[in-house]
């Protein structure tokens, strides 16, 4: 039989998280060892074997976390928000020091959703304008969403390397966030409704047609394959990888 990976969740009192143990304890190759809620000890990690942690905390506890992991010689994949490029970069400098250790963060595991904003960046060269609306149940905290802001990103990327101006927009006269929130160029929108898990749009316009990439997650199961993918790959990709895209061959 095949050595299980023997794995920790962090968060696990979450609703992503409690659905995270449900994921790995149903996988025939992989071990639960650890389901730390948010006053357990991180401690706990080195008692349990843990040689992969799966973070999906808050943004407050997240980097002390994956640190805390790295710093042990553990393997890290990270669904929390709140990496910003000062963060990405002190863990860049800690797993310079630590030969082997890798680290996921995905702001979105939903295979879907990863694959249409790989896809939405890539078609955003050939058209003029291009804007984003995620739209999430109430009780998210952060604004835009994570998978909104790597998408715009992906997108902003794509089009300066291919040359493109920024999209057409003649507004003039605006009530503060009429035209939503701008991520390297790219405007992004988001709302939060009762009834909604986690949806996203990309719009792109040329003249005299339209393309739209849009995903929905119904329920939470459907980011756990993403979940299960970065634990069963992340060993073999040492360093910082920052989208499930990373671990994804998708040719383009």
């Amino acid at each position: 039989m095949t050595e299980q990976l023997a794995v920790a969740v962090l968060g696990a009192n979450g609703r992503m998280g409690a659905e995270a143990v449900r994921a790995v304890q149903a996988a025939a190759d992989l071990s639960l060892v650890a389901a730390l809620g948010r006053n357990d000890p991180l401690d706990s990690l080195v008692e349990s074997g843990a040689q992969i942690v799966v973070d999906l905390t808050v943004p407050e506890s997240t980097e002390a976390n994956v640190r805390f992991a790295v710093e042990h010689g553990m393997h890290a994949v990270v669904g929390t928000t709140g990496w910003d490029a000062e963060r990405l970069g002190r863990l860049e400098e800690l797993l310079a020091g630590q030969t082997g250790v890798g680290v996921l963060i995905a702001p979105n595991f939903a295979l879907g959703s990863v694959l249409a904003s790989a896809f939405a960046a890539k078609a955003s060269r050939y058209f003029e304008s291009v804007e984003i609306i995620e739209l999430h149940h109430p009780e998210k905290v952060d604004a835009p969403s994570g998978t909104a802001v790597r998408t715009a990103r992906l997108i902003s990327a794509e089009r300066s390397a291919a040359g493109v101006a920024p999209g057409p927009d003649a507004t003039t006269s605006e009530r503060p966030g009429a035209r939503g929130c701008e991520v390297d160029g790219v405007r992004v929108h988001s709302v939060r409704l009762r009834g909604l898990v986690a949806h996203q749009e990309v719009l792109l316009g040329g003249p005299g047609e339209q393309l739209t990439f849009r995903h929905d997650s119904f329920d939470r199961a459907s980011f756990m394959p993403g979940v299960l993918l970065g634990i069963r790959n992340v060993a073999a990709n040492p360093g910082l990888t920052v989208g499930l895209d990373g671990y994804l061959d998708l040719g383009l």
